[in-house]
């Protein structure tokens, strides 16, 4: 296992001129999980990065790496962490290989202890039989494959990845998923941003929802989502269009929190699936409404980041 360290940002606040980038965020990442920073393009999550990278000096605000405050330029706390850019940074015509040397090389690595590194990340990377390979010649996810790769060499206790699966395959986002996963389970710390709310819900533990450079939340997963007013919503088609009294009926319902309807179309949001399911058809079937169709689905960040900010998350 990895020695235990967590990450604390306190407070932090960035302004580039008149705009205010990131305004009071805090959030802490544990040794073993994944903390997602989830929200929209420009909600502030590259600007948190960079300032838990150290590359940003707050203009307000603390960074704690395991009690230590992190400062920028050469703070040998930095040691401690790994980065993983938003924009790949690769020598393109350098095979994968020379590309681990190199940066292995900046981290003070060389001999045996570089050339044992270099196989333990090719390895964990799905890389190995790639190795002689130039990067120009990868996939996109294969580039971004490589760029993890070089970020664990050092053996870093704290992960920040930032958007690591933009513009990848299915099946790379696969492979870099797998990787995070094997990371977590070693022991490490993870801060991974992104704005496609499937990944936060299969890697992260715990989840920080920022926009405008605020949280506007932070807590398990799974509280995010029983925080949904409308955690579970059923759907059902019908030969005929239920009446009002009908509806009146529904929502009277124990657990049943709202009733739409559209057309034939009825929408039900309810606190349980389970129980809601049978109230409804039998409430209806009562009334001579038959059903031809029924679907159910559960609450998604996509719904957390609606009931917190009203628009899309993947509004600018």
């Amino acid at each position: 296992m990895i020695g235990a360290v967590s990450l604390i940002a306190d407070n932090l606040e960035k302004r580039f001129g008149a705009t205010t980038a990131v305004a009071g965020v805090s959030l802490s990442a544990k040794p073993g999980a994944v903390l997602g920073l989830l929200g929209p393009n420009g909600a502030g999550k590259s600007t948190t990065i960079n300032m838990l990278a150290g590359l940003l000096r707050p203009d307000r605000g603390t960074v704690l790496v395991d009690g230590v405050p992190l400062g920028t330029g050469a703070d040998p706390t930095k040691r401690r962490l790994g980065l993983v850019p938003q924009e790949i940074a690769l020598f393109e015509e350098l095979p994968a290989r020379t590309n681990l040397e190199v940066f292995g090389a900046l981290y003070g690595l060389a001999g045996r202890a570089l050339a044992a590194r270099i196989g333990a990340v090719l390895e964990l990377t799905s890389l190995t039989d790639r190795a002689g390979d130039l990067p120009k010649e990868f996939s996109g996810g294969m580039r971004r494959r490589l760029n993890i790769a070089c970020s664990l060499l050092h053996e870093p206790q704290i992960l920040l990845l930032d958007e690591p699966t933009v513009g990848v395959d299915p099946q790379s986002r696969n492979a870099i998923f797998d990787t995070i996963e094997q990371l977590a389970a070693a022991g490490r710390t993870l801060v991974y941003t992104t704005h496609y709310m499937e990944e936060v819900e299969r890697l992260c533990d715990r989840v920080v929802v920022i926009d405008h450079g605020r949280v506007l939340a932070d807590d398990a997963l799974i509280a995010l989502l029983a925080s949904v007013p409308a955690a579970n919503v059923l759907t059902l088609e019908y030969d005929s269009s239920p009446d009002s009294a009908a509806l009146e009926e529904l929502e009277a319902l124990p657990g049943i929190t709202q009733a739409a309807l559209a057309g034939t179309r009825l929408t039900v949001a309810a606190a349980d699936l389970g129980t809601a399911a049978p109230r409804v058809l039998e409430c209806l079937a009562a009334r001579g409404f038959r059903c031809r169709e029924l679907t159910s689905r559960r609450a998604n960040l996509e719904d957390v980041f609606l009931t917190l900010t009203g628009r899309s998350l993947r509004d600018s």
